[in-house]
């Protein structure tokens, strides 16, 4: 199963049914998973743990040293999850500290030329399109989708179940299941009813969302007011979560655009 011009150094470990294409490098110490698929000129070093059934795509470069000039050496690592897809080109940094790392969750799918800086944590399920670039420990909740050629800026936060318009530029915080809007920079368009909906939230939970996006984005409550309010709203449920990811935002969050709209159906 493993290619004649591959090289996998004394030291990794394979597990089983493992396939390993050509000229594929496999640094000592990497550990591969059950049923994984190595595509050709794919290099993996030996700072990585890849989970089981991952197949990693044309030229993916994963657990290289990170891109950041504070690295100063010591042994770090990158973590992927089981059922990952690593599509063409590829690149996902290990950890800038030492005994700190890059984790990227269960069924995650990374389309070609995606870049995840070190440090970077994925949820799982999370989608990333192509060319799309995540810096330093920048991190993203469940089932989030990243749309091609979106920038996020180093220590950044999205919520589970937000979905990144294409090219967004994103330097604050995105709230869980919210939008931003193509082509703009930290603006929120509205909410992921669609990715809502296929998560299996039910129509009360979703309700309940819209309503804590209104008092958040088009009550004309300042943020402060709008999580006092949140919060006397509803005691349980999804809605409280855009409450307790404010409380953890270091960065602030995107504001609301001028084309954010109350959603229409929900």
């Amino acid at each position: 199963m493993i290619h004649s011009t591959a090289v996998v150094e004394s030291g990794a470990e394979l597990g089983q049914n493992v396939e390993v294409g050509p000229f594929a490098f496999i640094q000592a110490g990497a550990r591969i998973g059950d049923d994984c698929v190595i595509g050709p000129h794919v290099v993996i070093l030996g700072s990585v743990f890849l989970g089981r059934g991952c197949r990693i795509h044309t030229g993916a470069v994963i657990g290289d040293e990170p891109q950041d000039l504070s690295f100063k050496g010591g042994v770090s690592w990158v973590r992927i999850g089981d059922g990952c897809v690593i599509r063409e080109g590829v690149t996902i940094h290990r950890g800038t500290k030492e005994g700190t790392g890059t984790e990227i969750g269960d069924e995650c799918y990374l389309m070609a030329f995606s870049h995840f800086a070190h440090n970077v944590k994925l949820g799982r399920k999370v989608i990333v399109a192509n060319n799309a670039v995540l810096g330093g420990y920048v991190e993203v909740g469940e089932r989030c989708f990243i749309s091609a050629h979106c920038p996020v800026h180093q220590f950044v936060r999205i919520g589970r179940l937000a979905m990144l318009g294409g090219a967004s530029g994103i330097s604050k915080d995105v709230p869980p299941f919210c939008t931003t809007r193509p082509m703009a920079v930290n603006e929120i368009l509205g909410l992921n009813v669609v990715g809502m909906r296929r998560a299996g939230i039910g129509p009360e939970d979703r309700a309940a969302i819209k309503r804590a996006f209104i008092l958040l984005y088009r009550s004309g409550l300042n943020v402060s007011q709008a999580v006092e309010r949140i919060r006397a709203t509803f005691t349980s449920g999804p809605a409280l979560e855009f409450c307790d990811f404010i409380a953890g935002s270091r960065r602030g969050i995107c504001g609301a655009g001028s084309a954010c709209e109350e959603p229409a159906e929900i």
